[in-house]
């Protein structure tokens, strides 16, 4: 039976993540530091004690859930768990450039600076107001698809997130995601609320966003991971840097396939997922996907206290 680490996505931020980490282990420190020299501002600071409103700003969050999952990766690495104790990676939409920083695919610094800009693109794309994200709860992806499908009457409206087996998150312009609300619970749905979002990540209104990171990436060193990461569009092991640099661009605007990327690597022998980083959101998910499957969350020294026994 063999391990996945995974690293979370938006949503899973809070003032004070990482901290503890920082004060039990130098390395840890080092990587929020580095992070900071990258973007040239103390992205540190407000992690730790700034406001959850502006450290939700997606050009923030996203540089900084990132500091934090590779923090705990660095605690983890310092009591002797590397990278290379996995079978694979992944990461849900930024975790995947986590998951990429963690198995040494791209530096910490260039993963900083490519996610300030990501968050920045995917919020200048559409301008506030124009988009939505909403959340399918009871719904099946084919389901969720076909919802989007009736709901988009000439506008975007994409399954954009596939999270698991009864979570689906639709995408595209706010007229016609809340008419997939009223779809979705016409075809059933047990609920199907307004995600509170900025943007509507994950579908083509994005395409402003992805021609910028295509552009960004083309700049940037993609190395060999130390082990294969698990592509959110492909739901399947990539390891050849020039495959990965294409789909970092393409999952801009594509759907987060993380049902079938647990399923997939679930099928291939892993039994246990540490979900590295902020929150348990995806330990939650995974439970729902592969049942059978342990879960561990490393986000303080406490969790990396418990993994090592």
């Amino acid at each position: 039976m063999s391990r996945a680490f995974v690293f979370p996505g938006q949503g899973a931020q809070t003032v004070g993540m990482g901290r503890a980490l920082a004060g039990a282990y130098p390395a840890a420190r080092a990587v929020f530091d580095e992070v900071d020299a990258a973007l040239g501002e103390k992205l540190s600071a407000l992690i730790w004690e700034g406001d959850i409103e502006t450290l939700t700003l997606t050009q923030n969050a996203q540089p900084a859930l990132m500091a934090t999952s590779i923090a705990a990766m660095r605690a983890l690495e310092a009591e002797g768990i590397a990278v290379t104790s996995a079978a694979y990676v992944a990461g849900h939409s930024l975790g995947e450039y986590s998951a990429l920083c963690a198995a040494g695919a791209l530096t910490l610094a260039d993963t900083a600076r490519l996610l300030r800009l990501r968050g920045q693109a995917m919020q200048a794309a559409v301008p506030v107001g124009v988009g939505a994200m909403a959340a399918l709860l009871g719904l099946d992806f084919a389901t969720a698809e076909a919802v989007a499908r009736e709901a988009a009457e000439g506008e975007v409206c994409q399954a954009a997130n596939d999270n698991d087996p009864a979570q689906v998150v639709v995408s595209g312009h706010k007229a016609a995601v809340e008419r997939a609300l009223e779809i979705a619970k016409a075809k059933g749905a047990k609920r199907a609320i307004l995600l509170p979002v900025s943007a509507p990540f994950h579908c083509a209104l994005m395409d402003p966003a992805a021609r910028a990171m295509e552009a960004a990436l083309a700049g940037v060193e993609i190395r060999t991971p130390a082990v294969p990461v698990v592509a959110n569009v492909r739901a399947e092991a990539v390891s050849d840097p020039e495959v990965i640099r294409r789909l970092l661009v393409k999952q801009v605007t594509g759907a987060v396939r993380w049902r079938e990327s647990v399923a997939w690597m679930a099928a291939q022998g892993v039994g246990e997922f540490w979900e590295v980083g902020a929150g348990r959101a995806l330990s939650g998910m995974i439970r729902r996907i592969a049942p059978e499957a342990a879960t561990k969350a490393v986000g303080t020294p406490e969790d990396v206290a418990a993994v090592m026994g």
